[in-house]
């Protein structure tokens, strides 16, 4: 077997399934195009790896986490902040790992499944993780439109159409580098940030309720209403394809590709998508926050909808800007998501079927197949069947999760392929402890469906 460009001769060699000994790196016009300095200050270090994290931690804000968010705390209050709390702690674990795959092998998880599993297996591995991409694009073009009809009056069926030409947004991006795309990305998340910081100190939660929130909960589980909202905050937490984008653009950094050099570049990588993973989990938990504050004590408990929440903010809240800055947030999310999840379809799309197309190509393909069902749900239910069908995005999400992470933990803790940079056994055990959870609520729900 030849050599693999980028892999350490030292270290145990990836073994391939498959014929394919040359690998041609994911998303190859970003790949190892970030100097990294090799000495000087810790921050210097850090701000040079500072990026991936916070482009994956999109995921973890998108529009769909908005409904599953707002449904949890209008309708059982600050119970659920501890399932927040709990999937913000698996996206940490199942990112880390996808970073240590990533920086270690020089492969993204898709590329990783090809070269594991045979031709039949990562078929249904990539038509699951296109599922779950293009359930993640529905929630962004209903998360968009609604906030185009917020902000500017504009119908939901024009905005979701409108939806469609931000693949000139992401052609724009990449053109002017990988370093500027990131830059968007920080700067769209500082803006949902500083919106709900506002709104929160607007709503005045009371803190031991709050802390009352983070605590486990058996009620979570044996309600059935609480556990479908539950799955559905997992499902658009720890989300599948973002296992596969984090591996694939934590190699745009240029560090030495020698075990060492993969030591100090998966150490800066983790402290990344960590601080940026914690970011997100303040994001989430003031949706509730504000939802249950605004809502669950004030009479409002069926409010489920974005729009819903949006008209009632200011008034409930006693802030004329609260509704505003809910939309811009919103706006601000959907942008983010899409560049992202652009970038997961492609980096999947190659890795499994050696398929690259322009990213405007993808992003039309995708944002079409997402923009169909929006455009016939609202003609024929209006915003009420938009609003349900955001949530049942979440939950398809969900569903889609055992297929990234299985791979992706029974990669990261065989020696074989990872030599030196192996898991342990106690986070090996602690990985598939958090798969198994993902699954038995996942059949659990089902269950409760059928």
């Amino acid at each position: 077997m030849s050599q693999v460009p980028g892999i350490d001769p030292l270290q145990p060699a990836w073994k391939f399934a498959g014929p394919d000994a040359e690998l041609r790196p994911s998303l190859p016009e970003a790949h190892a195009s970030i100097k990294v300095p090799q000495d000087g200050a810790w921050l210097r270090r850090l701000m040079a790896f500072i990026g991936p994290g916070y482009m994956v931690s999109v995921g973890y804000m998108d529009p769909g986490n908005w409904a599953t968010d707002l449904a949890g705390g209008s309708q059982f209050g600050y119970t659920l902040l501890t399932v927040i709390l709990l999937s913000n702690f698996m996206a940490i674990l199942l990112q880390a790992h996808a970073a240590r795959l990533g920086i270690v092998s020089g492969r993204d998880l898709a590329q990783a499944c090809r070269d594991h599993y045979p031709r039949s297996v990562n078929i249904a591995l990539w038509l699951a993780c296109e599922a779950a991409i293009i359930a993640c694009d529905l929630a962004e073009v209903i998360g968009t439109a609604i906030a185009l009809q917020l902000l500017f009056g504009i119908p939901l069926v024009g905005g979701a159409l409108l939806g469609a030409l931000d693949a000139f947004l992401l052609l724009l991006l990449m053109n002017k580098g990988f370093r500027f795309l990131e830059a968007f990305i920080i700067a769209m998340i500082a803006t949902i940030t500083a919106c709900f910081t506002i709104q929160i100190i607007a709503a005045a939660p009371p803190v031991a309720a709050i802390l009352r929130g983070f605590l486990p909960s058996a009620e979570i589980v044996t309600h059935p209403e609480m556990l479908y909202v539950a799955i559905g905050i997992i499902g658009a937490t720890v989300m599948p394809h973002n296992l596969y984008l984090h591996s694939s653009i934590v190699q745009t950094r240029a560090y030495p590709r020698t075990e060492p050099g993969r030591r100090d570049a998966l150490k800066w990588a983790i402290l990344d998508s960590t601080i940026a993973l914690m970011l997100a989990l303040f994001v989430n938990a003031s949706i509730l926050i504000v939802a249950a504050a605004a809502f669950h004590g004030t009479g409002h408990r069926d409010v489920a909808e974005i729009g819903q929440a949006f008209e009632l903010l200011s008034p409930v809240l006693g802030l004329s800007i609260a509704s505003t800055l809910f939309a811009i947030a919103l706006l601000a999310s959907g942008l983010n998501s899409t560049v992202t999840a652009t970038l997961a379809g492609q980096i999947v799309m190659e890795g499994f079927l050696r398929m690259r197309l322009p990213h405007w190509v993808r992003r039309l393909i995708t944002r079409g197949l997402a923009i169909v069902p929006v455009v016939f749900v609202t003609l024929l239910y209006g915003e009420h069947g938009t609003a349900r069908l955001l949530v049942l995005s979440q939950v398809i999400l969900s569903m889609q999760l055992p297929f990234a992470v299985i791979p992706l933990v029974q990669f990261v803790s065989d020696k074989r392929k990872m030599g030196a940079f192996v898991i342990s056994p106690w986070l090996t055990g602690l990985s598939w402890v958090v798969a198994g959870l993902i699954l038995s609520l996942n059949f659990k729900l089902l269950y409760d469906t059928i």
